[in-house]
C-alpha cells in the first residue's frame, strides 16, 4: 500500500496519517469552501484538500431529482477532466456504485467494501481505476429531503488497496466533513441559479411558505388581506416561474433547491 507524495517519497496511508500535521490544510479549508464565491475557488480549494488527504484524485457529485421525469447531476472535479467527460458520455450515473451507495447510506465506505451488483458497475469501477480511483473512499452527503437530493464525495488513489489500512480512520472523518461542505456550496450555487432564473420575489416565497404549512387559499387570503381567488392567481404565477404544474409541486421544487 504505497503512495507517491509531493516530496517524491513513497509511503503508506498509515504513515501519512501519523504525521502530526496530517489534515491541517484540510481543516483550514473546511470553513472556507462551503462559502466560496466562485466555481474556480471551489475547484482550487478542493484540489488542495484532496492533496492534503494524500489522495491522487477527487470528485464531488450532486444528484437532484425535481420530479419523476427530471433529474440533474452536477460535479466538481479534482481529477483528470476526461473522467468527467466519460461519465457524461457513457451515462455512468445509471451504473455508478458510488452514487448508489450515497442514495441508500449515510456512512463513508471504501470501494473495496462496496459490492458491485452488475457488470455495468464493474465496468465503471475498472474505467475509474484508470483515472486515479483504483482505491477509493466514498463519503455520502445526505440532506433533509432524502433521496431527492444527495451528494457524494469520492477520494481516489492510483494504488489499489491504498485506503485499506489503519490510516483510513482519519480519512473517513475528514472526508465526511469535506463532503458536507462541498454539498453546502453546491446547494447555495443551485439556489442562486434558480432564484435568478425564476425571478421569485420575497412575496412569492412567503406564499410558498404558507402552502408548505398547509394553509388553504382562504386562510392565506385572510393573512395577506386579499381574496382567496387572488391567492389562487398568485399561485398560478409562482408555479409558472418554477415550471411546476401546481402549487404543491412548486413547494417541493423550492424545498429541493433550498429556497424554503
Amino acid at each position: 500500500m504505497k503512495h507517491s507524495v509531493a516530496n517524491g517519497e513513497a509511503t503508506s496511508l498509515a504513515a501519512l496519517t501519523r504525521s502530526p500535521d496530517y489534515g491541517a490544510r484540510v481543516i483550514d479549508i473546511l470553513p472556507v469552501i462551503g462559502d466560496a464565491d466562485s466555481t474556480e475557488s471551489v475547484v482550487a480549494l478542493f484540489r488542495a484538500a484532496v492533496a492534503g488527504l494524500g489522495a491522487d484524485a477527487g470528485v464531488f457529485m450532486s444528484y437532484l431529482r425535481d420530479d419523476a421525469t427530471r433529474a440533474s447531476y452536477r460535479s466538481v472535479l479534482a481529477c483528470d477532466p476526461v473522467w468527467g467527460s466519460e461519465y457524461a458520455r457513457q451515462g455512468w450515473f445509471e451504473h455508478d456504485p458510488w452514487l448508489r451507495h450515497a442514495t441508500h447510506e449515510t456512512e463513508p465506505v471504501r470501494s473495496s467494501e462496496l459490492k458491485l451488483v452488475s457488470a455495468d458497475e464493474a465496468a465503471f469501477a475498472a474505467a475509474s481505476a484508470a483515472f486515479g480511483f483504483a482505491s477509493a473512499v466514498i463519503a455520502p452527503a445526505p440532506t433533509c429531503v432524502g433521496l431527492s437530493r444527495v451528494g457524494v464525495l469520492c477520494l481516489g488513489s492510483q494504488h489499489a488497496d491504498f485506503f485499506d489500512d489503519e490510516g483510513y480512520a482519519k480519512v473517513r472523518v475528514l472526508a465526511r466533513a469535506l463532503a458536507m461542505e462541498l454539498h453546502r456550496w453546491m446547494l447555495q450555487a443551485i439556489r442562486q441559479e434558480l432564484l435568478a432564473k425564476s425571478r421569485l420575489t420575497t412575496a412569492d416565497i412567503e406564499l410558498l411558505r404558507h402552502e408548505e404549512a398547509g394553509h388553504s387559499s382562504k386562510v392565506i387570503g385572510m393573512a395577506l388581506n386579499i381574496e382567496a381567488k387572488t391567492v389562487d392567481c398568485r399561485f398560478q404565477r409562482v408555479s409558472a416561474k418554477l415550471d411546476a404544474p401546481d402549487r404543491r409541486t412548486a413547494v417541493r421544487i423550492a424545498r429541493l433547491y433550498g429556497i424554503l
